[in-house]
C-alpha cells in the first residue's frame, strides 16, 4: 500500500453469501463472530446476518437460485489477540486452515489469519497495527 491513512464504512454496505449447508456456515461464522465482538443480527429458515454479511442459501428469495463463487473476505480486529481467537475459533467450527497467525509483508504492523469457510470463501481477521481512529465504529439508526 502506497498510503498509510484508510477509511472504514465507505466502500461496502452488504455482501451476500450463497452456501450450500447454511448450518454449517451458521457454526461457523456465529463462532468467528463471537470472538470478533460482532453479534448476530437476525436470522430465518434460509438465512442470518451479522452487521454488513448476510448468508442465505440458494433458495432464499434474495439468492435466486444461484450460489456464490469463491471470496475473500477481511474481518477488522482489535489486537493480535483477537486475530489469535479469530483463527482457533474458526478451525475449531469447521474452518480449514489457510495461513496461521502471523505478520505479513502488505505493511508495517499488518497482523492477520486466514481460514477457508464451510463453502471455500478465503475469510481472514486482520489487526493492521496501532493506529488512530477517528471513531471506532459508526452507528446509523432508520
Amino acid at each position: 500500500m502506497e498510503t498509510m491513512e484508510i477509511y472504514r464504512g465507505r466502500l461496502i454496505d452488504h455482501i451476500q453469501l450463497v452456501v450450500r449447508d447454511l448450518p454449517a456456515s451458521r457454526r461457523f461464522y456465529t463462532a468467528v463472530f463471537e470472538v470478533l465482538g460482532i453479534p448476530l443480527a437476525g436470522s430465518g429458515i434460509d438465512y442470518f446476518w451479522a452487521d454488513e454479511l448476510f448468508v442465505s442459501t440458494a433458495d432464499s428469495e434474495a439468492a435466486q437460485g444461484q450460489l456464490t463463487g469463491r471470496h475473500h473476505l477481511a474481518f477488522q480486529a482489535r489486537d493480535r489477540a483477537m486475530v489469535d481467537a479469530f483463527y482457533h475459533a474458526a478451525l475449531a467450527a469447521g474452518g480449514k486452515d489457510n495461513g496461521a497467525p502471523g505478520e505479513r509483508r502488505y505493511h508495517p504492523g499488518y497482523y492477520g489469519a486466514f481460514v477457508i469457510d464451510p463453502d471455500g470463501n478465503n475469510i481472514e481477521a486482520v489487526y493492521h497495527g496501532e493506529a488512530t481512529f477517528s471513531a471506532r465504529e459508526i452507528k446509523i439508526t432508520f
